[in-house]
């Protein structure tokens, strides 16, 4: 097992447009190479969806309060008993204007169990990003 890299499926609700919910898989996965950044792969019958890069902090905070003004938004819901974040994705624009969007509800507590498991290999305020290899590899391409 790999300690600096968490990785998580769970099954979660997608609505796109006036659709029905309908469930897809979500595999997300930390890898504290980019520890700021959680990525989330949605697929259906072996098929990838879409691929989204998210702010591990602002996928946190979408657990307690709405956040988000761009292209992901997230806020908490509760559908029944069940408490839920709702993702909200806004993708390429279509050719008559509009924007390609779509919602997925993934189970709150399901969310915050994996967010621990990152934060285990890296604890939040603790992130570092390699600047100065960051620099070398742009100067080196150059």
């Amino acid at each position: 097992m790999n300690p600096s890299f968490v990785h998580k499926t769970l099954v979660v609700q997608l609505q796109a447009g006036d659709t029905d919910r309908f469930p897809v898989l979500a595999h997300l996965s930390y890898d504290a190479a980019d520890p700021f950044a959680v990525t989330v792969v949605f697929s259906h019958d072996g098929r990838v969806l879409a691929r989204w890069r998210l702010d591990r902090e602002m996928l946190a905070a979408g657990l307690t309060g709405p956040v988000g003004v761009g292209d992901v938004r997230l806020r908490p819901v509760s559908q029944g008993v069940w408490g839920e974040l709702r993702i909200e994705l806004f993708g390429d624009v279509r050719p008559d204007g509009g924007r390609h969007h779509a919602v997925v509800f993934a189970w709150a507590p399901a969310i915050a169990a994996f967010l621990r498991e990152t934060h285990a290999v890296v604890e939040p305020g603790r992130e570092e990003v390699g600047v100065d290899d960051f620099l070398a590899e742009i100067l080196a391409s150059g």
